[in-house]
């Protein structure tokens, strides 16, 4: 896997775009986005948040609240998508993803705002996934979600992912994609980063 430099999260950021074209900044999550993030879940309909969460909650425990905020722990990353809404940066949407090594996958899970969901931002958002999943290693990525999530499930299908049962709960389904995305477009600083790296530590960058 490639050594993220977590000193300076900004270079992990990219740019995408909604259907109507306008601009959605991602990058990870940083400390001065705590207010801000939990101001997001808290807006969240009780259903969007249940789909997420797999429960009732109203806002982001303390300690998942933590977890979410510390980037890298455990290979495990958070990032939000935001755009400027009347002149402030306001987060519209948010996924975390955990990378393990010993199988070569990454796990992941999104959300978008009620308000900002139907603009293409969540396709945007997992073709991005996909791009930082290759950048650590990854070979598969894969998703749970309830049966009942017919918009993530209807999501999953349309980027391609496969359906598989839940090894653990009948009330989930998995969907897993095979990484394979040519090197040569490197779709995201995440890749492309990692490709310099990988890149200047071959023997033949120093030949």
């Amino acid at each position: 896997m490639s050594t993220l430099r977590l000193e300076d999260l900004k270079q992990y950021s990219d740019v995408l775009r909604t259907r109507q074209g306008e601009a959605i900044n991602i990058r990870f999550v940083e400390p001065r986005d705590t207010e801000e993030l939990q101001h997001y879940f808290r807006s969240l309909s009780t259903r969007s948040r249940y789909n997420r969460f797999f429960g009732a909650i109203s806002e982001l425990p303390k300690g998942l609240l933590s977890e979410f905020l510390d980037v890298g722990a455990r290979e495990r990353f958070t990032v939000v998508a935001t755009k400027m809404v009347d002149g402030f940066e306001t987060i519209v949407a948010e996924a975390r993803y955990a990378f393990h090594a010993e199988t070569s996958t990454l796990e992941f899970g999104l959300s978008v705002d009620d308000r900002w969901q139907g603009h293409g931002i969540a396709t945007a958002l997992m073709k991005n996934l996909e791009c930082r999943a290759a950048a650590l290693g990854a070979e598969h990525m894969f998703g749970d979600t309830l049966r009942s999530n017919e918009t993530m499930i209807s999501l999953a299908r349309k980027s391609g992912f496969a359906f598989v049962n839940h090894p653990d709960d009948w009330k989930l389904v998995r969907f897993d994609k095979e990484i394979n995305v040519a090197p040569k477009d490197i779709p995201c600083a995440s890749w492309r980063l990692a490709a310099l790296s990988r890149q200047a530590d071959s023997p033949s960058a120093s030949a």
